[in-house]
């Protein structure tokens, strides 16, 4: 072999080794971020959330700045409570659920159904409609208890010295209209008739007006905001999706591509949602799959003002877009600036002042009714 053929074999052969150098580093630049298999949490634990996040927490006293959440230890050791004389629930001094939902006149039709004589519970579930919605609005049944003398949904071995009939004036479907009040009517009457009461049923034209205006009010008012977290290079696997969102406190939901930070009281909706790509979620080898935007979404109606919904989800965000090399944009695809966020956060403040002064505040049962 001449000189000139084997300098040409070493120049061959450093080119060949050049394209598969690139070609692994563009494989391995393009190979979504994976979830560390051994993370290392600076002391936090997953479902934990940080700074303004931890509020969630039954202690809102351990943690850090936001980059540095610390450890909060919610160990119980029921064995010594046990030994204290404290076993009870309230001793824990956890949430507790919210006392469901009564009709109110403030959002419900309601026809009052006097009886002749008390009745059971079992009677009265016997005769209940077996629809719990005419059209598109919800329709209930309460009576009132005849030994504590609160009205409640009826329940066997109770018995109820009279009962009411409600269907909600409005919801995200739209108002009340004649045809579903006119089934409305028939239903009650004929549940009635069961139990041989007379109803009141309100006038037609008054209750349909009133639903109205208060649909008037709902669509004016309803609020359900939403941040996308774009990747800025690098796309993202679900696993990292979800192990950086599990820091600041989510959890997965009931759907597949869905996290949630759930509320501090049992019961109530949560927080806040963050949402992904459910197929790829749900893929064979969900390391593989690519993800390049994720939603957090709010329900702004649906949570409680004091909870400061907005300001964990821009916490949460701005968390998010750091630690994953994502850019936070709107709805038109432009970069949200921290002026637009405090202008939101502005206009928000004036919503709850309004739905408070409509004794409809955020986060309260018949908000979450109405705006549903």
């Amino acid at each position: 072999m001449s000189a000139l053929q084997l300098w040409l074999a070493v120049i061959g052969g450093l080119v060949l080794a050049v394209l598969v150098a690139h070609n692994a580093w563009n494989t391995r630049r393009s190979r979504p971020r994976q979830a560390d298999p051994t993370p290392s949490f600076s002391g936090s634990t997953p479902g934990q959330s940080a700074d303004s996040l931890h509020r969630i927490t039954e202690s809102n006293s351990a943690s850090g700045p936001l980059d540095k959440p610390q450890r909060v230890d919610m160990s119980i050791d029921l064995a010594e409570l046990d030994a204290m004389g404290r076993t009870d629930p309230d001793a824990l001094n956890l949430p507790t659920p919210e006392r469901r939902a009564q009709l109110d006149v403030l959002i419900d039709a309601i026809a009052q159904i006097e009886l002749d004589h008390s009745v059971s519970g079992d009677a009265v579930l016997a005769a209940m409609p077996t629809t719990r919605r005419l059209g598109s609005k919800p329709f209930a049944v309460e009576g009132l208890n005849e030994l504590t003398l609160a009205w409640e949904v009826p329940q066997a071995g109770q018995r109820y010295s009279t009962l009411q009939a409600g269907l909600q004036l409005a919801n995200r479907a739209g108002s009340l209209n004649e045809i579903e009040y006119s089934e409305f009517v028939v239903a009650t009457e004929a549940f009635a008739d069961h139990l041989g009461g007379t109803p009141d049923v309100p006038e037609m034209k008054a209750e349909v007006a009133r639903a109205r205006e208060l649909d008037q009010f709902a669509s004016t008012h309803d609020a359900q905001l939403s941040m996308t977290l774009r990747a800025r290079s690098t796309a993202w696997s679900p696993g990292f999706v979800q192990q950086c969102a599990g820091r600041l406190g989510f959890v997965a939901g009931v759907l597949p591509g869905r996290m949630v930070l759930p509320s501090s009281t049992q019961g109530r909706p949560p927080i806040l949602g963050m949402s992904f790509d459910a197929q790829a979620a749900l893929a064979e080898d969900p390391d593989q799959s690519a993800l390049r935007e994720v939603t957090l979404s709010l329900e702004v109606t649906h949570v409680d003002r004091h909870e400061q919904p907005f300001e964990l989800m821009r916490d949460a965000a701005l968390t998010l877009a750091q630690e994953m090399g994502g850019v936070l944009i709107d709805d038109a695809g432009q970069q949200l600036s921290a002026a637009a966020m405090d202008q939101i956060s502005a206009d928000l403040q004036d919503l709850y002042n309004t739905l408070d002064a409509r004794e409809l505040s955020a986060g309260s049962v018949l908000a979450r009714r109405l705006f549903s």
